[in-house]
């Protein structure tokens, strides 16, 4: 390898257990395709419901970079519990909702939330509620379209809401390897995903590139505002939500805030990455490189320890490392995983800016602090969106008749 050039290891993008690649041929069945604004759509039909649809679930799909992968979404949600499956043995028709990129604003791919809701009810035989909802983003651009068409009077005849580990109040990626994105001396994919507008929309604290000042994007203030406009929630529907993450404030004991989580050799020589410590001036990343010459130092200040926090996990560290030895690097991984959705930010009870709210035991608040109708976490700690047989069953008991 060249000692004056460094490789462009930006090739990768971060996502959960449903964006993943799984080994070998996926088989999905014979659907039908809807081509919406921003987005498209996979229907499967409920057992028994054939010649239209009748009883309508329309799931929609998570963050990550690109077009919607359906076939992957499809696997991901079988591979668990075979979600798809029992709600269609359940005589539930099945709509994966996906999107034409799917990390462009979440306002623009409500629309395709809203076109196939309207659609789903103009082909619907007879007048079963719709259920809607999505998993990570999914359920955060399900919940601003039912919103917006109940502020413009559309009829979404929808009875129930759901979200899979939704960012309600934000998520956390640790911005020493947002910061590492735009490092690495070429344009890059992993880049483009940290600075997309969905990201700075959802992310808790963004690193800007341009100024190098961690803070709150401009972009979450706005969509925080756009609904707030739209009153925040859908008032019609009954709201439910899962988490990945537990309920009694335990996340990952062994995630010591501080400590180096990954440390890179050979290529970006020294580039150190740190768990998320409180105070000010705590230094999360040290970035080197050797061509174009720089090193920088990330710092945070009154930042919680947000990576060990109670909440569904992320492969942060370890997608990293497997890139960086991919392309000859060395990396010394102490941490695989870090908190991705805190499990207050999924369940819409606690923000997650302070220290005990991100580690408050759930269990011992009133329900009534949550947004949410009713909510579940996780009995132990999964990864994002991970789609467990406990999970999912809830979910499916709470299906209207």
């Amino acid at each position: 390898m060249s000692e004056t050039a460094e490789p462009n290891v930006g090739s990768f993008t971060l996502g959960g257990p449903l964006t993943a690649e799984p080994a070998g041929t996926i088989e999905v069945p014979e659907h039908e395709e809807w081509s919406l604004p921003n987005g498209f759509a996979w229907v499967f039909p409920g057992d028994g419901n054939s010649g239209g649809l009748v009883r309508p679930v329309i799931m929609a799909d998570g963050f990550n970079l690109g077009r919607s992968k359906l076939d992957e979404l499809y696997h991901g949600l079988e591979n668990g519990c075979e979600f798809i499956s029992e709600l269609r043995r359940r005589g539930r028709d099945v709509i994966l909702l996906g999107f034409e990129e799917r990390s462009a604003s979440i306002l623009d791919n409500a629309e395709a939330a809203v076109t196939a809701i309207m659609r789903a009810t103009a082909e619907q035989r007879g007048d079963a509620p719709l259920v809607v909802g999505g998993f990570s983003m999914g359920g955060i651009v399900t919940r601003y379209a039912l919103a917006k068409m109940e502020r413009q009077r559309m009829d979404h005849r929808t009875a129930l809401y759901f979200s899979y580990d939704s960012p309600h109040r934000g998520a956390s990626i640790p911005v020493g390897v947002q910061a590492f994105s735009h490092f690495i001396p070429l344009p890059n994919s992993f880049a483009k995903q940290m600075n997309s507008p969905a990201a700075r929309q959802m992310l808790w604290q963004h690193y800007d590139k341009d100024t190098g000042k961690i803070g709150i994007a401009p972009e979450r203030t706005e969509f925080l505002a756009a609904l707030e406009r739209l009153g925040g929630w859908p008032m019609i529907p009954r709201k439910i939500a899962v988490a990945n993450g537990r309920a009694d404030g335990v996340g990952l004991p062994d995630v010591t805030p501080g400590e180096a989580a990954l440390r890179i050799d050979q290529i970006y020589p020294g580039t150190t990455f740190y768990t998320q410590a409180r105070g000010d001036d705590v230094t999360a990343a040290f970035l080197n490189r050797r061509f174009p010459k720089a090193d920088k130092t990330i710092t945070t200040d009154g930042f919680p320890e947000l990576d060990g926090a109670p909440g569904g996990t992320l492969h942060t560290y370890k997608i990293l490392a497997d890139t960086m030895e991919k392309f000859g690097g060395k990396a010394d991984l102490r941490h695989e995983d870090v908190c991705f959705v805190p499990s207050v930010s999924a369940v819409a009870v606690r923000d997650i800016d302070r220290q005990d709210d991100l580690y408050v035991d759930i269990n011992d608040l009133n329900p009534e602090e949550s947004e949410l109708d009713d909510f579940l976490c996780s009995s132990t700690t999964t990864a994002h969106t991970a789609i467990t047989g406990e999970l999912c069953t809830w979910i499916m008991d709470q299906l209207p008749d």
